[in-house]
């Protein structure tokens, strides 16, 4: 590409992560890992039965936690950001903390971060490695079952939104990795990168809802089109 991008914008989604071997968010019968959506991941689940909502978390952060690791995509965008001289924002929708762990420093995790919690009356966030239950002390309240899980549920809105959309709303290259675009908000994302004229790639396995409206789209494994289309830059 002959042209030098300044202000970027990285959206990543459950496709760059499936490489690494999470599974992607919901199989095509509407299940998350065996269970429904709505008994795992609302506030009204988490109200109904606390104890199912902490094992099911614990669950993903032990499979997380147990030899995962960031791929060749995730090495390539944290390359990216190091040598890149202008804005670089990583905006991802996962809840693994992969990106940080190859090293991305301006990382916007929307959706939450699994290996976090967090007290439902203070907000304060604590570091999370090990499995929780409604029973545990919060530490900054010391009150049973205050402490959630760090994770945005349907109902609820992103975080970071803000900074989000002033990022956007500066960016002169927009970038979609690895997302179906059909989760609102940042289905629009697109969108709003298109109206302040910013160049838009989609890089998927297969095109997306908005693919065939992208100035650039290639289509393969994360971790073949993700370095290779950084190194065109």
């Amino acid at each position: 590409m002959a042209k030098e991008f300044r202000n970027i914008v990285v959206l990543t989604g459950a496709g760059i992560s499936a490489e690494s071997g999470i599974k992607t968010f919901r199989d095509a019968d509407g299940l998350w890992e065996n269970h429904h959506v709505e008994d795992v991941a609302t506030p009204e689940a988490f109200q109904r039965d606390p104890q199912l909502v902490h094992r099911f978390y614990n669950e993903r952060r032990a499979y997380l936690l147990d030899g995962i690791e960031p791929n060749a995509a995730h090495r390539a965008l944290a390359k990216f950001e190091a040598g890149h001289t202008g804005q670089f924002t990583l905006v991802t929708q996962n809840i693994d903390d992969l990106h940080q762990r190859a090293g991305s420093r301006n990382l916007l995790p929307m959706h939450g971060e699994l290996l976090k919690i967090r007290c439902k009356r203070s907000g304060q966030l604590f570091d999370c490695h090990e499995p929780t239950s409604p029973e545990q002390p919060c530490p900054c309240c010391n009150q049973s079952g205050n402490l959630r899980p760090h994770v945005v549920w349907f109902g609820e809105m992103p975080l970071h939104m803000d900074e989000i959309e002033d990022a956007l709303s500066q960016c002169d290259l927009f970038i979609s990795i690895g997302t179906s675009g059909n989760v609102y908000p940042a289905a629009g994302f697109y969108q709003m990168a298109k109206a302040v004229g910013a160049h838009t790639v989609e890089l998927n396995l297969e095109p997306s809802n908005h693919g065939s409206r992208f100035d650039d789209a290639r289509y393969g494994p994360a971790t073949v089109e993700v370095p290779a289309f950084l190194q065109s830059l």
